[in-house]
């Protein structure tokens, strides 16, 4: 039986690549996006290459009500998960995220509404199905901008990039990572932040210096670890990131 991986903000970028390269191994893929076309669009290209994926409603603006619905329907299909990648997430610097000095409060809450509080409240209600599966493994799509060891680093590449919004909902995303790892630490779930690096995706303009295939390089491969992988730990394609 195919294991059954949830991917949310899939439909394009960073997400899509990892569809498609889960679907190539043969996982049955949940292609979660917001808009119903733009998923459904991205579903059936997907299959067109001879994955087998499935569109889902994953929004993280209506984040609880979306995950119950759509556990609901994973429980009565599969009576399991076996991976979920939270991918989704924004990047505000058109709605005024900036450095801490200037940023605008709106902007700063709407980025912890979707990349955190979003991404905890759409996780909470698939817990049972990834208990329920043999060995499973959830992955938060994090980035270096979160982490406060390369940010107060001048050596750091990362060290002039100051968007308070978005470095600190990744921050927060990663103590998510931690303290779910430690909670889940006796059971067969496996929990990481990944940083797919700075890939030239949509949410930063097509700037990247990565491919998307590089970008989804590190997720592809954490979410088909072993059972005896690391959990609780932030990492990238090439190795590890200080907290």
């Amino acid at each position: 039986m195919a294991k059954v991986v949830l991917i949310t903000g899939a439909n394009k970028g960073i997400g899509f690549e990892v569809a498609r390269q889960l679907g190539r191994v043969g996982f049955t893929v949940l292609l979660g996006a917001r808009d119903a076309k733009r998923g459904e669009d991205a579903a059936a290209k997907l299959r067109s290459e001879g994955s087998d994926v499935r569109y889902v409603v994953a929004d993280l603006d209506r984040a609880s009500e979306t995950a119950t619905a759509l556990a609901a329907q994973i429980q009565k299909e599969f009576g399991h998960l076996d991976v979920l990648i939270n991918n989704a997430g924004i990047f505000d610097l058109t709605g005024g995220d900036s450095p801490a000095s200037t940023a605008k409060i709106d902007a700063v809450r709407r980025t912890f509404d979707i990349n955190f509080f979003g991404t905890v409240e759409f996780t909470q209600p698939l817990l049972p199905l990834l208990r329920a599966a043999e060995s499973a493994r959830i992955i938060n799509v994090s980035s270096g901008l979160g982490s406060i060891g390369l940010n107060s680093d001048p050596a750091s590449p990362f060290y002039p990039v100051k968007p308070l919004g978005y470095n600190a909902s990744k921050a927060a995303l990663n103590m998510f990572t931690v303290d779910l790892a430690w909670e889940l630490r006796d059971t067969n779930i496996r929990v990481n932040s990944i940083c797919p690096g700075f890939t030239a995706t949509d949410i930063n303009g097509n700037t990247g210096t990565q491919t998307i295939e590089e970008g989804a390089e590190a997720i592809v491969r954490f979410a088909q670890q072993p059972d005896d992988s690391p959990t609780g730990g932030f990492f990238h394609k090439d190795g590890t990131y200080p907290w």
